[in-house]
């Protein structure tokens, strides 16, 4: 192998580790059989963006930084969490060309800085001008760095209960379950943590298909800023129900819908998985009242959905409910009632061959009458190694994991607290087709809040959710997050393997 070669393959190795992109398959000398596995590495950089909390003056809002302990790490590294607004003018703004030098600029404090991986940090902010976050996490501090953002809101518009995991940033991104109805208020939060300016589409697809809009192409985020965008301003009727598709054209943006109810409360609803021909919706409260799908497909054609819910005691169909037919271009939405009846759950969604990419979301209500309140659980992806939740406390938290397919088991572990306690790991079975509410190990002399692991041990996929609780004036506040793999690892070539198709001889 000569000189070149061996760059490459540094270079690639190199890329894969600081980006966590996909890693490199090559053919073997003999051009007939495939390549070694490739060796699985730390990830060596990673950003997140936290969107601005809320616009309610009475908002009480958490923030909690966590990176599991990963194998493979050395003792460097640091992680950060700054405003959005002090990054913008630490590194300055360099979408801006004002003919002014900015160099005297002092570094600006960090809302957040982890001291150590499987310890917890905690801090909070008041009010309703509170800025989107963008962090970095480098070395050790960057395999699985989770940021949990929890908002308190005792009234108005929106009240409740609103958590999100702070996101990647990405170039693309699917919300089924908006709305743009007249008791919502729907704003999708595009945060850009670069030092060049993003440019995005914002496409609606209600109940007709396409909703056509003049300004939903070519909007600019400047760099190392936010922009929240009404989702009511991109439409010229209201649509209860409404798939958002976010594209970049250039850039980068991490995004999230804040949906906002007059009645119902509020919460946030998070990307859901890429399009699939099957998808897994984890974690619907076992007291829910009611519970809406909103399905859609980018494709051309129709499908029927296949319909299940992985109970406790396996895949059931619910009455009345057993297919969903789901117009190509069209968002799709059924309201499927108390579908768990009591117990633990997660739906299922499948298709008979031929099958064609949909993406889907829970809206899920608890309470009744005038004390309801209002939560969304995207389709997610499984926890292929290692998942982690943060913010959790000693009461209030549950987690859901569910094995559509095959058995499978899985370690779940409760960190040391962010003030105090030591962490405790526990190993649980989930049988093929259940889902299982789990009250999450905690702590010994736990003091503060914790992160839960959850790491697949063997078996078939799982897929997994936590929910928090927090009844404030009677009303039962609730936020699910779902546990999609951390991606804290990629793969990368081994030195001895032919590169030479990328060299193009």
């Amino acid at each position: 192998m000569n000189r070149t070669t061996l760059s490459l393959i540094a270079g690639v190795a190199a890329l894969a580790a600081v980006t966590g992109f996909a890693a490199l398959d090559t053919p073997d000398a003999a051009g007939a059989g495939s390549a070694k596995a490739a060796a699985r590495l730390p990830v060596e950089r990673t950003t997140l963006v936290c969107p601005s909390p809320s616009s309610s003056d009475i908002a009480d809002t958490s923030y909690t930084s966590f990176t599991p302990v990963t194998q493979g790490t050395d003792g460097d590294g640091k992680a950060q969490l700054r405003s959005a607004d002090e990054e913008s003018a630490t590194t300055g703004d360099k979408g801006k060309d004002d003919g002014k030098k900015d160099d005297k600029k002092k570094a600006a404090k960090p809302v957040l800085e982890p001291k150590e991986p499987g310890k917890p940090v905690t801090g909070d902010t008041s009010g309703g001008d509170a800025p989107a976050l963008i962090g970095t996490a480098e070395g050790r501090f960057a395999p699985g760095w989770t940021m949990q953002q929890t908002t308190e809101v005792a009234a108005g518009t929106g009240r409740g209960l609103l958590g999100v995991d702070c996101t990647a940033p990405d170039t693309e991104f699917w919300f089924p379950g908006a709305s743009t109805a007249a008791d919502r208020s729907d704003y999708v939060h595009l945060t850009n943590p670069d030092d060049s300016a993003a440019v995005v589409d914002i496409e609606l697809y209600g109940k007709d298909g396409a909703v056509k809009s003049a300004v939903a192409e070519g909007i600019t985020v400047a760099p190392h800023s936010s922009e929240p965008v009404l989702l009511s301003t991109l439409a010229d009727a209201p649509q209860e129900d409404l798939t958002v598709h976010v594209s970049v054209r250039s850039g980068r943006v991490g995004a999230a819908v804040q949906a906002l109810d007059d009645k119902l409360g509020g919460d946030w609803l998070a990307a859901a998985a890429d399009p699939a021909d099957s998808l897994v919706l984890p974690g619907i409260p076992k007291d829910a009242t009611s519970v809406r799908l909103i399905a859609f497909t980018p494709a051309d054609a129709d499908t029927d959905l296949k319909v299940r819910l992985a109970s406790p005691s396996g895949l059931i169909t619910p009455a009345g409910h057993d297919t969903v037919h789901v117009k190509g271009g069209m968002t799709t939405a059924v309201d499927l009632g108390d579908l768990t009846r009591g117990e633990a759950g997660s739906l299922v969604l499948t298709q008979s061959s031929p099958s064609v990419p949909v993406v889907a979301a829970l809206r899920v209500t608890r309470g009744k009458g005038g004390k309801q309140e209002t939560a969304f659980i995207p389709a997610t992806g499984p926890v292929a190694a290692r998942a982690t939740s943060a913010d959790n406390s000693e009461k209030g938290s549950t987690l859901s994991l569910t094995a559509p397919t095959a058995t499978a088991q899985v370690k779940v572990t409760a960190s040391a607290g962010s003030e105090g306690g030591t962490a405790v790991t526990k190993t649980y079975t989930i049988k093929a087709g259940t889902t299982q509410d789990i009250a999450p190990p905690v702590p010994s002399g736990l003091k503060g809040t914790y992160a839960l692991t959850v790491e697949h041990l063997s078996g078939g996929p799982v897929y997994g959710a936590r929910t928090l609780t927090a009844t404030e004036e009677g009303i039962p506040g609730f936020t699910v997050q779902t546990l999609p793999d951390d991606r804290g690892t990629v793969s990368v070539p081994h030195a001895d393997e032919d590169v030479s198709v990328l060299q193009g001889s």
